[in-house]
């Protein structure tokens, strides 16, 4: 496999061990609000939109939608290395950007700007930068693109979409909110419920209530968290985690939690909404980020200001 075109290692931060840490990587329209520049490249081509980075590189970008979430899994970071200094289990953030290293000068300006413990930057000229994921040892992947994403999803690694728009930062812990059906587990039930309404998806789910759900797209990322959730007490864990589901907890909640269980997945707090707008419930966690698959869910997220990310 080839390399990526350039990878700029950030000497100023202390670099993980790839095999142990969670590595979680985002491209640069997901942590800064890169809105304008990319409309420019979109509308006056690449060389404009270099010629403009290079102009501005010492100008930091402002915040994007997943900026609270990095600070927040850095703050984990701190939490883990205080209770024990030799940890291997940390957060590790790389950026991937199809930026030239030129034009991506402005990026690692702006990173060190805010202090993101980011250990590495991967400028990457192909069109598919998500080959270099797997490589890496990404285990979430986080773009404003949509290609990306979907390109991500079938190379086996979970990934989001995440939508640019103004994030109050909240405060910590790291606080993570999935959907179940379609996000941590399959969408099996949902097939169901497309084909034969809400009637033959309860009778689907009560005949299959002792048989763990399959796994969803971010099974894997949510797996790795709880690993580090484990190692603090509830109530001194910097990580809190929720599943915010549609599923009514009368008829679809017990296989649910039956199917955590199985895969010792503990989750700190479970909403079964029967359906109602998960909008207020969002509002009252303030989640740094909240992982669903339908749209009208993020949209909802969004209007109450929490940093979202669409599973296609």
């Amino acid at each position: 496999m080839a390399e990526p075109e350039s990878t700029v290692i950030n000497t100023s931060v202390k670099q993980k061990d790839p095999s142990k840490a969670l590595v979680i990587a985002v491209t640069t329209r997901a942590i800064f609000n890169l809105e304008q520049e990319h409309k420019l490249y979109l509308e006056r081509g690449k060389e404009e939109y270099t010629r403009h980075q290079e102009a501005n590189q010492h100008k930091p970008l402002p915040p994007g939608t997943a900026f609270a979430f990095i600070q927040a899994v850095q703050y984990v970071n701190e939490k883990m290395l205080e209770s024990n200094p030799a940890e291997k289990d940390l957060f590790d953030i790389l950026v991937l950007s199809n930026n030239s290293p030129e034009s991506g000068v402005r990026i690692i300006n702006s990173a060190k700007h805010y202090g993101l413990e980011i250990s590495k930057f991967c400028f990457v000229s192909d069109e598919d930068s998500t080959q270099y994921l797997k490589s890496h040892g990404v285990k979430l992947f986080l773009s404003a693109d949509r290609t990306d994403v979907c390109n991500a999803l079938q190379r086996g690694v979970s990934a989001a979409l995440v939508f640019q728009q103004e994030v109050q930062a909240p405060s910590t812990p790291l606080r993570v909110v999935f959907d179940g059906d379609a996000v941590l587990f399959s969408d099996e039930t949902d097939q169901i419920f497309q084909e034969q309404g809400l009637e033959g998806a309860v009778q689907y789910e009560r005949a299959m209530e002792a048989v763990p759900m399959g796994e969803g797209p971010l099974k894997t990322f949510a797996m790795h968290l709880g690993k580090m959730r484990r190692k603090f007490s509830q109530e001194k864990s910097p990580i809190r985690t929720y599943l915010v589901t549609a599923r009514s907890g009368r008829d679809m909640g017990i296989r649910a939690i039956k199917t955590l269980r199985e895969w010792g997945l503990a989750i700190d707090e479970a909403f079964f909404m029967d359906g109602a707008p998960k909008g207020p419930i969002l509002a009252q966690i303030q989640p740094h980020i909240f992982f669903d698959d339908g749209l009208h869910n993020i949209q909802g997220a969004q209007n109450v200001g929490v940093p979202s990310a669409w599973v296609p």
